[in-house]
């Protein structure tokens, strides 16, 4: 968590859209449908839009995710080659990808 979005992510407010995107979702992550784990803004916060209520909490804005596909919006996080993931047993496999 960036500094500058501490006080945010602690906020009632997003803890209340944030549970709600996870019973939008039903608890999925929308690209893959394994457990959702981390509820993604599709547009990137910053300190100039974090006050921006329909970028902040807004749920067009919003989508459940597992923690591979959200390595995958931030590549620089990924531990492995964007086509490439760890199974089930630690074990390096190609990643299906959507076209």
């Amino acid at each position: 968590m960036r500094d500058f979005a501490k006080a945010f992510y602690l906020s009632k407010e997003w803890r209340q859209v944030r549970a709600y995107i996870f019973k939008r979702d039903s608890g999925l992550c929308v690209r893959c449908g394994r457990p959702g784990e981390i509820v993604h803004h599709k547009t990137h916060l910053t300190p100039m839009n974090i006050g921006n209520p329909s970028i902040a909490l807004g749920e067009d804005n919003l989508e459940l995710l597992c923690r591979d596909c959200h390595a995958i919006e931030h590549t620089s996080d990924l531990p492995t080659d964007r086509a490439l993931m760890f199974d089930e047993n630690g074990d390096l496999v190609e990643r299906l990808l959507e076209s």
